[in-house]
């Protein structure tokens, strides 16, 4: 299944200048000498990828998901279009991007709606965390509006699945330390203080569930934990 751990990713969409790939969670979207594992990027430009990507930086990727969340990716086929939505994903207007997230109930329920606007900035070089705070830089603020698509999605421990809109420019850990703050870390996110995911499953429940790209809406198969239905 697309966007499962141990799979590859698979395309859900293409246009003359884009793909949409689903990002398979347990995977790095750029290549590094750091990093250990698959990445989209090499994936790009190996023989399952696309002989365009070779020549492209990043081969072609227009944007990141973190290494345990899994679906939209979008990639570009040409550089001009590569710096055009790299710049269209840093704006607002012609890029929405909506996820789905398993948040923790342990410490009461998240309503049923609503929205955060916070500062997301560094702690220090190489830090793994975001620090968050109510207020800050008009150029530190992330903005994202959930609402609750299903009460108790598991039982042990308890959590609520949340569609959640992320708004304008995205920030480094902006879902998950955004919730984090509100009191609501996402199951499996160890690193902002969520509980172990039932299972055993590894990672933040978090999934790039659909992306828009003037006007063109492209969803993304759901995970096993959040299914379509």
């Amino acid at each position: 299944m697309a966007g499962v751990p141990g799979g590859d990713p698979d395309v859900v969409a293409e246009t003359d200048d884009w793909v949409v790939l689903t990002k398979p969670a347990g995977w790095h979207t750029v290549a590094g000498t750091a990093a250990t594992g698959p990445s989209v990027e090499a994936w790009l430009r190996g023989p399952a990828g696309f002989a365009w990507a070779r020549d492209l930086v990043e081969g072609g990727l227009v944007h990141r998901l973190d290494f345990d969340t899994s679906g939209c990716l979008v990639v570009a086929k040409r550089a001009a279009v590569q710096d055009d939505l790299r710049a269209a994903f840093r704006s607002t207007g012609r890029i929405r991007k909506w996820y789905l997230a398993l948040v923790s109930t342990a410490h009461g329920a998240i309503d049923g709606q609503g929205r955060f606007e916070l500062s997301f900035t560094s702690r220090h070089r190489g830090s793994r965390k975001i620090t968050v705070r109510p207020t800050g830089d008009p150029r530190t603020l992330g903005r994202c509006t959930w609402m609750v698509r299903r009460r108790g999605a598991s039982v042990d421990p308890p959590g609520d699945l949340l569609e959640i809109e992320l708004i304008g420019p995205g920030r480094r850990h902006q879902v998950r330390g955004g919730l984090a703050f509100l009191g609501f870390p996402l199951l499996g996110d160890l690193l902002y203080g969520g509980p172990a995911r039932p299972g055993g499953d590894a990672g933040a429940a978090l999934h790039a569930r659909a992306v828009e790209i003037d006007g063109t809406v492209v969803t993304c198969p759901a995970p096993p934990w959040a299914p379509d239905r």
